[in-house]
């Protein structure tokens, strides 16, 4: 009996023994680098939209007790969606491998390991996401946001004039100072030729609380030369905060570039915000040399959307946690390519499918926690067929509780839809569909590939 006792504590000292070994072999240079530099430096980098750096070991080192904090609570990468219900392109999403690892380095105190097995860390293009702009659109300067506390949605233009007629593969809105703006709806115009002599003439912006619309587009110089007013293109480019831009495999997508033109915010909203500041946002246009062979369509459930109906109304009693639907059947088959929830800041949780007329249920997309601070236009690995008479529904839970730490208001107040309004303290219920008439093959399409191949 001693003797197998004596064998048994051999063995768990030899397990302890290589556990402890193995934990500290786990190094920065060799197991953390290539974690961190695919995860964390997309947006952790000079110019990109993290707030610092996450690229050298002193980098990570020096923040390592956050880092630990935010990846075993799943809160950093920030990916809201599910992913044990619906997959999405490019999703931010670690590995609990990859979680354990970063867990058990900072644990055994950050080693640095040998630096000849660490990598160079990828080169990303400056001030993108995407790669190397052909064009960068500004404004004629920073725009002043007072800070008293007040919604402001403003229009504005961001012109350009170049030599010859293009097209438009993806358009990327970086955003100049993230806690100002809460979101943007950009549309394009393009003059024909011969209608616009100067398309810089004119105001750049104009507050809608100042200006009625066509007060607003004479001071800003939008018609043509003759009062007649060009095509816009609706929906060409959007943003809610922590959006990412994405692009479309070749062929899908995009958009016709005139030789001169202007993306058109209808909607520039900066929140509430109690200190003033300036906003410098801008455009990275990038060409195409062909014309897109299909063209994006978009259907809006909910608030101000093509489909209105939000059952019940959607009116939140304060003490109250509420969950409300809205629905639409599809008229003919499509291929959904990206699709975009939207609520506000008494946003719980979120649930979106479809039911075809077999009652099968296609699984769209589940948010258990709602963040508005991170808010995708989710995009389908490939992309997913609707059939015909089938119901895409749209569930929103709010909680206008004083346990939620987002409300607005204390005590609760009631909150709901209001007259459209798209203030930060008002409730919004959308889901937003993209996505083209069905064609054959379509669902085997490889969109995640597709669109790392074309970034550049």
């Amino acid at each position: 009996m001693k003797s197998l006792l004596k064998i048994f504590s051999l063995y768990f000292i030899a397990i302890s023994f290589f556990s402890c070994e193995k934990k500290s072999e786990i190094t920065f240079a060799e197991h953390i680098a290539p974690i961190v530099h695919k995860n964390c430096m997309p947006c952790h980098r000079p110019d990109g939209p993290g707030p610092f750096s996450l690229i050298t070991y002193n980098d990570v080192s020096k923040r390592a007790k956050m880092i630990k904090l935010v990846t075993t609570a799943h809160y950093m990468p920030p990916w809201p969606a599910d992913p044990n219900y619906t997959h999405f392109a490019d999703e931010r999403v670690l590995p609990e491998t990859d979680i354990e690892l970063i867990k058990q380095w900072i644990e055994n105190g950050t080693p640095l390991g040998d630096t000849t097995k660490l990598l160079a860390p990828p080169v990303y293009p400056e001030k993108s996401l995407l790669g190397k702009p052909d064009l960068v659109l500004k404004m004629k300067e920073p725009f002043f946001v007072k800070g008293d506390n007040k919604d402001r949605f403003i229009l504005m233009k961001y012109p350009w004039e170049i030599i010859q007629d293009t097209f438009i593969r993806a358009i990327e809105f970086v955003p100049g100072k993230k806690k100002l703006v809460h979101h943007m709806n950009g549309f394009l115009i393009n003059y024909d030729d011969g209608k616009k002599k100067d398309v810089y003439e004119g105001a750049w912006w104009a507050d809608t609380y100042e200006y009625d619309y066509p007060t607003a587009y004479e001071k800003m110089k939008l018609p043509n030369d003759d009062g007649t007013y060009p095509v816009l293109t609706p929906s060409a480019t959007n943003y809610l905060p922590g959006v990412l831009p994405f692009i479309y495999p070749n062929g899908i997508g995009g958009f016709y570039m005139r030789k001169k033109g202007a993306v058109f915010l209808k909607d520039m909203h900066f929140g509430p915000s109690p200190k003033d500041g300036y906003d410098d946002s801008y455009f990275n246009i990038f060409f195409d040399s062909v014309p897109p062979k299909r063209r994006t369509l978009e259907f809006q459930l909910g608030t101000l959307g093509h489909v209105r109906e939000i059952t019940p109304p959607l009116v939140i009693p304060p003490d109250t946690v509420m969950t409300f639907r809205t629905q639409w059947t599809v008229p003919m088959d499509i291929s959904i390519i990206t699709i975009n929830p939207h609520m506000h800041l008494l946003g719980k949780s979120y649930h979106a499918f479809a039911l075809t007329p077999q009652n099968d249920t296609i699984r769209l997309i589940k948010i258990p926690k709602w963040n508005f601070r991170w808010q995708y236009f989710y995009t389908f690995k490939k992309m997913v067929k609707i059939p015909k008479g089938s119901t895409i529904y749209a569930y929103g839970t709010y909680d206008n509780t004083k346990n939620n730490p987002s409300n607005p208001f204390s005590p609760p107040q009631t909150v709901g839809e209001r007259e459209g309004s798209m203030r930060v303290t008002d409730e919004m219920f959308q889901f937003i569909i993209t996505y083209l008439p069905y064609k054959l093959g379509d669902e085997k399409i490889d969109m995640e590939a597709e669109m790392n191949k074309l970034k550049k």
